[in-house]
């Protein structure tokens, strides 16, 4: 799979962006450690989806891509999606749930995707991907249980590595696991010694639970502002690669991924989402013990007016 993100690399030059590695010197007084941030919420469509949806997308077959394509997503997959098929001249549809963030859901539409609701307590967005697909003939992308999306999301870690050199410890948010298989391989490929651990949040505990249990776990529709980590449980691919790459899983409370939003904010001046901020929320509640050089990947800053007013007036 290292492989696979070296060509997926490749694959995104002149079309991802290599986003920026901030510092700051007051986070790394804090905590005690070099802290090196990698900036997706300077992605395109602000979020690191970009990758792995443009490194499958543009795999298809001309065959496949007539079909168009379909995917299911809370938000960032899908304008990641959206904004790719309207680049590649690929039609696109997105099953997305009714409670998902108004600004994802017209962000979505204004790349030309059309939108499909669900509501996430009675339907199983799969089986309405699954149903949708089977009339249209689509060809479908799914947001991290793919290998070519697997590979695309790893390539921002391989970033890190490239301009950085050595960390002593990655931070990956988790939802789906996408994001965290593909950062892990692409750290133990770079640099053997790293030692990656994905966050999650407590109230969205099932790869963390997956993880310690070495069975899969689900938790369905929990209630955290963390919009992004939302997915029941791990894949049936990310589960095991977590499991093979990944050194560890922790969790982090409502309360500290807010602090972290607000931290990035006010003393960096960064947008990120609940979500994005999982990495920083474990370093700065002592989830994890920091020490050496740690690099954090932000994942993204799609967080809509409301959200993040209530975050910053808490």
């Amino acid at each position: 799979m290292f492989e696979k993100i070296i060509a997926a690399a490749q694959r995104l030059e002149g079309h991802a962006h290599v986003t920026p590695v901030m510092t700051s010197r007051t986070l790394s007084r804090m905590v005690g450690a070099d802290v090196f941030l990698k900036c997706e919420n300077f992605q395109r469509i602000g979020a690191f989806k970009f990758r792995g949806a443009y490194n499958a997308m543009s795999r298809l077959s001309e065959t496949e891509k007539a079909k168009g394509v379909l995917t299911y997503s809370s938000g960032n997959h899908a304008q990641a999606v959206a904004l790719v098929g309207q680049m590649l001249n690929i039609r696109t549809t997105v099953v997305m749930p009714d409670n998902a963030p108004a600004t994802k859901r017209i962000a979505t539409e204004g790349y030309g995707a059309t939108v499909v609701g669900y509501d996430p307590e009675k339907d199983d967005r799969e089986e309405v991907a699954r149903k949708l697909g089977g009339e249209d003939g689509h060809t479908l992308i799914p947001p991290f249980d793919h290998e070519e999306v697997i590979a695309g999301q790893g390539t921002a870690a391989l970033e890190m590595f490239r301009e950085l050199g050595h960390l002593d410890m990655l931070l990956v948010p988790c939802g789906g696991g996408g994001l965290l298989s593909g950062s892990a391989i692409a750290a133990k490929g770079a640099d053997p010694a790293c030692q990656v651990i994905g966050i999650e949040p407590e109230l969205a505990d099932d790869a963390t639970r997956s993880f310690h249990s070495k069975t899969l776990q689900t938790v369905k529709n929990p209630p955290t502002i963390a919009d992004g980590t939302r997915t029941p449980s791990l894949g049936k691919l990310t589960f095991p690669l977590v499991l093979e790459y990944a050194d560890d899983m922790k969790t982090v409370s409502e309360g500290a991924i807010a602090e972290a939003v607000r931290f990035l904010f006010y003393r960096m001046k960064l947008v990120v989402e609940p979500s994005g901020a999982l990495g920083l929320a474990a370093l700065l509640s002592r989830a994890v013990e920091p020490g050496g050089r740690i690099g954090i990947i932000l994942s993204g800053g799609n967080i809509d007016g409301p959200t993040m007013t209530k975050i910053l007036n808490a």
